[in-house]
């Protein structure tokens, strides 16, 4: 019976060790599926700004009280959010560089690109941190570290890969069909778009999504800041997911779409569906499975999954029959795929490099301290006495 309790109890901690694999691959695999959706509907004529408005702002009612329910087993010593006048400052920035400035770039360069280049794009997110954080002095530059050679190398191998998506298309993989029949065309059309046939404005919609990844990065070096001060997460997110939403709400009204037609949905196609799982998705579920794969696996669990979004783009991409699909997409994303390993290969091996360099330091402090360490106040017992460093290394993040 023991024996069989083992095997059952090893059984099962091998299936739960494999559902955080399968969740992240799930969501890599919706995100997938709901961006060609929304290119599908944006493409059929909805306005991607006010798709950004709608969804956000049903994804903020969702998150307001779904945030409060997550947080309420806290700890009572964790500081609460409160209102003053540096908090909202941050949340305003966070939701212009969150969600008003990258959303609207985002799925505006989706309407002029495809899925697959949305997903080469996000893959050159770590580069462009890293570049980022380099032109801030967060990191410092050290051409005899080896993650450091890594990171600019999987930097370049990612902006080449950028490139050749952005200007070298290639032969087609697979046209769209011309054997079905009319109805069944005009069908699939209607629902499942992959990439349409017009490629006069691919450039731009590959520059608006490489502007929205910038845009994100401020964002994170923002948000990692808040959360220090505000450890309570969700209730950070529909703070500045609320702000973002009336920021993007007055943009669109003023500026981009003053037509009141264009804010009136179809009843008749998939746009309210559309939009009520985008806000629901993204809002609320991708992001409570992020956080249990993160406390679950570390950091670094997530952003491995990123380039399954490539695999489930080419998949989609080659089996629509309303698609078309270029080698020089899946070539050029490849590549930006090998970047982003390379960069995030070094990323851990800087993370391995700092915590080695703290073990060494707490081993020398403590076995061979040197002489201006000790403290020659008391000659008696306290010749062992160490003074503790104020200032401890600084560990730079690249997400």
């Amino acid at each position: 019976m023991v024996v069989l309790e083992n095997i059952k109890g090893g059984i099962f901690q091998k299936i739960l060790e494999c559902v955080p694999f399968g969740a992240m691959v799930t969501m890599e695999a919706c995100t997938i599926i709901l961006t060609i959706w929304a290119k599908t509907v944006i493409t059929n004529g909805m306005s991607p700004f006010v798709f950004v408005v709608y969804t956000h702002a049903l994804s903020s009612i969702f998150l307001i009280p779904f945030s409060f329910f997550y947080h309420r087993n806290d700890r009572n010593d964790e500081e609460p959010v409160v209102f003053n006048l540096n908090l909202f400052l941050r949340l305003f920035l966070l939701g212009l560089t969150g969600i008003t400035i990258p959303q609207n770039l985002a799925f505006l360069g989706l309407s002029y690109s495809s899925p697959i280049v949305v997903c080469a794009m996000g893959l050159t997110f770590p580069s462009l941190s890293f570049l980022l954080s380099i032109l801030l002095r967060t990191t410092k530059v050290n051409w005899r570290s080896r993650s450091f050679q890594t990171k600019i190398c999987g930097t370049i191998v990612s902006l080449v890969g950028a490139t050749m998506v952005e200007l070298y298309m290639g032969p087609l993989i697979k046209q769209s069909s011309s054997s079905l029949h009319v109805p069944m065309l005009l069908a699939a059309k209607k629902f499942l778009i992959f990439s349409s046939n017009n490629t006069q404005y691919w450039v731009l919609g590959g520059l608006l999504l490489a502007a929205a990844n910038l845009c994100v990065c401020f964002w994170n070096t923002l948000q990692a800041g808040t959360v220090k001060q505000y450890p309570q997460v969700m209730k950070v997110a529909s703070f500045y997911s609320t702000i973002g939403t009336l920021q993007s709400a007055l943009l669109s009204a003023l500026i981009f779409e003053r037509d009141l037609n264009a804010w009136k949905l179809d009843l008749n196609t998939t746009q309210l569906l559309l939009i009520v799982l985008t806000a629901s998705f993204m809002g609320v579920i991708r992001s409570c499975v992020h956080l249990w794969c993160m406390r679950m696996k570390g950091p670094f669990y997530v952003p491995m999954f990123k380039p399954f979004g490539v695999v489930f783009a080419t998949i989609f991409g080659t089996s629509l029959p309303a698609s078309t699909l270029r080698y020089g997409s899946v070539i050029g994303t490849a590549i930006v795929g090998m970047g982003y390993f390379t960069v995030m290969w070094g990323q851990l091996n800087h993370e391995d490099e700092v915590s080695s360099n703290s073990n060494n330091t707490k081993q020398y402090d403590v076995e061979s301290p040197p002489q201006e360490y000790i403290n020659d106040d008391d000659d008696d017992d306290d010749d062992n006495n160490i003074k503790t460093p104020l200032l401890k290394p600084q560990q730079n993040y690249v997400q």
